[in-house]
């Protein structure tokens, strides 16, 4: 299976909240980030940080395949077409 079969089959419940965590996160650090006020330079790598994680956490969990799931769906596909 390659990387962009994986991204198309579905993901866990428990892995689609950790996404919307991580892009939330992103999001957040973003917004940090591009401030137009002068903050601390502390607060600033700090949203890095969470920028990264945030990056990597959504991009860990879309990726995380559901095998049940899929199982069912290669059968439904199966059964249409006719193997």
């Amino acid at each position: 299976m390659n990387v962009v079969e994986r991204a198309k089959a579905p993901t866990p419940k428990f892995f689609k909240i950790l996404r919307t965590v991580g892009l939330t996160l992103l999001a957040i650090s973003g917004s940090v980030i591009a401030a137009p006020i002068v903050l601390p330079a502390t607060v600033v790598t700090v949203a890095g940080y969470l920028a990264v994680a945030g990056g990597v956490i959504s991009a860990i969990s879309q990726i995380t395949v559901d095998d049940k799931a899929q199982k069912e769906q290669e059968n439904q596909n199966k059964a249409r077409d006719g193997d």
